[in-house]
């Protein structure tokens, strides 16, 4: 192996801007359902089933019981979150494993995409109490985004060089929050004259998750038909006898064996479940610590998350452009400092003081895109050939809407203080072990490990 990029990088192909589409397509049901209007409207209903007539604001201390279990309403959206990704831990894995083997990776990850489409459509009918339906569609739906994602990342090994990655997985992301922030400030619009249009703001609320998940399905179309020529895999093949299922369930457990052998790998995946659970934890339940915490109206926290996303665009970005020019393993690093930052701020932030608020959001949207971006580029240069689904599937169980430890601490804390302050600051240590373990990870040695080329900038 030697230290002279294989492959130059190219002008961006046809390929590449069909596989955008997708970060555009289903970063609106992240942005408007998962991160801004599911918390905050879940929790609503959860509250109005435990203590009929709650006013916002006001906390509940009446638990509701799941299977005898008392759980705080403050903290269902936060422990469905949880549930969710212990799910997905198990499934993802072995549909990534499925996935490196199957002859037409496109349609499968269309068909995630819809199904992840149609439960969202579907929360529509969360109303009164019902905060149980909610439960359901917000767990088919992150399995679906999860599963989805895990094919879709891999086919960026597929569709782009080492030395194309960065860039063509930030201008992903940064397209993401556009998308998100086009279709936000149509939910936002609805959110401020809903009165004048004769809707409830429930109704109205209804309506914007309803919006997230047409958009999601209805753009899935572009990637799906810009890539279905994608057919054949790289993978090891099977035994015709064990068939496709078969033969990855026995290749999924030589995974597991195997991954001693790629020690940087490991280690930049234990990285990655740390300083991405913070990360995820802090998208996740921002909108609820808005309204719940600092007492903002649901109006003025999208107005804000509204901002954050065309802020995000440019800092997805700027990122990738500082990853070319000092590599994208330094440039995650900077990002994951400023995210511990953001968070010990946010402690700080005095209830109703909008000025503060939006600075802290302009923080977190110059930081929210950049670092998910190269992480998936990163990870890509450490997978080797023909197993990427398989291993992106591991990636895509620490990945957005599928953290699972940091919204449990999160949900926790809240359980035992009825403060998301607390809550929210104790997520610094998420960052910091991150942070650590990846300032250990060895890129290049690991790059040489997966049999890789180098990259130009490491």
């Amino acid at each position: 192996m030697t230290d002279v990029a294989v492959n130059a990088a190219r002008p961006e192909t046809k390929e590449q801007r069909a596989w955008y589409w997708y970060d555009w397509a289903n970063s609106t049901y992240v942005t408007t359902t998962a991160t801004v209007l599911m918390g905050p409207y879940l929790t609503a209903v959860a509250k109005e089933a435990a203590c009929p007539g709650i006013e916002s604001g006001v906390a509940c201390t009446t638990n509701l019981s799941v299977l005898g279990v008392p759980i705080a309403p403050g903290s269902v959206y936060a422990y469905t979150v949880t549930f969710s990704t212990i799910l997905s831990a198990i499934v993802l894995i072995f549909i990534g494993a499925i996935a490196d083997r199957s002859p037409h990776p496109t349609k499968l990850f269309a068909r995630f995409a819809w199904a992840g489409a149609l439960a969202a459509c579907l929360m529509f009918f969360i109303a009164g109490t019902n905060w149980q339906l909610g439960v359901v569609l917000v767990v088919i739906a992150t399995i679906c985004l999860g599963a989805s994602l895990v094919v879709y990342d891999s086919i960026l090994c597929r569709i782009a060089n080492e030395n194309e990655r960065d860039r063509v997985s930030s201008k992903g992301w940064a397209l993401g929050y556009l998308g998100g922030g086009v279709l936000l400030a149509l939910n936002f619009a609805l959110m401020a004259l809903h009165g004048s249009l004769g809707l409830s703001e429930g109704m109205a609320v209804r309506i914007n998750l309803l919006s997230a998940g047409v958009w999601w399905g209805a753009f899935t179309l572009i990637p799906y038909l810009g890539l279905r020529h994608l057919t054949g895999t790289v993978a090891t093949p099977v035994e015709r006898q064990r068939g496709v299922v078969g033969g990855s369930l026995s290749q999924l457990a030589s995974t597991f064996r195997e991954l001693r052998l790629y020690p940087q790998t490991m280690l930049f995946l234990l990285a990655y479940l740390f300083f991405n659970d913070g990360i995820q934890t802090v998208i996740g339940n921002s909108s609820l610590y808005g309204q719940e915490e600092l007492g903002f109206d649901q109006t003025t926290v999208l107005a804000v998350f509204l901002f954050v996303q065309f802020v995000a665009y440019f800092g997805a970005r700027f990122f990738g452009a500082a990853a070319a020019r000092v590599g994208a393993w330094r440039t995650v690093l900077g990002g994951i400092a400023l995210w511990s930052v953001v968070v010990v701020a946010a402690f700080f932030v005095p209830a109703r003081q909008l000025a503060i608020f939006v600075v802290l959001a302009l923080l977190i949207g110059i930081v929210l895109g950049g670092t998910q971006a190269l992480s998936r580029s990163l990870y890509s240069q450490l997978i080797p050939r023909g197993r990427e689904a398989e291993f992106f599937s591991l990636y895509q169980a620490m990945e957005r809407g599928t953290s699972w430890l940091g919204t449990l601490a999160f949900g926790l804390v809240y359980q035992f203080t009825h403060s998301y302050r607390w809550a929210i600051v104790v997520l610094i240590v998420f960052f910091i072990v991150g942070s650590i373990l990846l300032s250990r990870v060895k890129m290049r040695e690991g790059i040489e490990q997966a049999g890789n080329p180098l990259p130009v900038v490491v």
